[in-house]
């Protein structure tokens, strides 16, 4: 991670990115979106991780997240080393995966190119948090995540996207993970 990225105080909301090596459209399919979102909630339940906003993209995440007991960075360390074990072993196992071995080949050839890895590498090695430490940069960010599908033209509203926070920030329903508003 670069020294302009460091987890500030963990108890701060931080904004941090997850990006899947070669920008593959990995989470285009419902199956690795759905591994991600059971992840996120193990990791509130079990490694004290608030979530206050989050987006899934196909090829990225972008989460708004603290912690009052843990520190983000084991948070992140734990999240992305799981989810990308999980994930390469249901496109390992999935028979009807038409990008399986163009994905596979990729994350192999990164991952032995890396000191890092022993085989596959999935999700790029940094995460850039950002520490959202005055109101101005909360705004910025919860817009700026939850107008992502917006923007990469796969809902007219953010709230219609399934893989968002949008819809407990702009609706009066809850969406598929439990947040704490900021």
């Amino acid at each position: 991670m670069s020294g302009k990225y460091k987890v500030g105080e963990d108890a701060i909301p931080h904004f941090v990115t997850f990006t899947v090596v070669g920008w593959i459209d990995v989470f285009s399919r419902e199956q690795y979106k759905e591994f991600f979102v059971d992840s996120l909630k193990y990791c509130q339940e079990n490694k004290n991780m608030i979530l206050h906003a989050w987006v899934i993209m196909t090829n990225h995440v972008h989460l708004i997240i603290s912690s009052n007991s843990n520190k983000i960075e084991f948070i992140v360390r734990d999240l992305k080393k799981y989810t990308s074990k999980q994930i390469i072993k249901a496109i390992q196992e999935n028979n009807i995966e038409s990008r399986k071995e163009w994905m596979l080949n990729i994350f192999n050839y990164v991952g032995k190119n890396n000191n890092n890895n022993k085989e596959f590498q999935f999700w790029k090695q940094d995460y850039h948090p950002i520490e959202l430490n005055s109101a101005i940069l909360i705004k910025q960010r919860l817009n700026y995540l939850h107008e992502n599908p917006i923007r990469s033209g796969l809902v007219w509203e953010a709230w219609h996207f399934k893989y968002s926070s949008a819809i407990d920030y702009y609706t009066n329903e809850k969406g598929l993970i439990k947040i704490e508003h900021l």
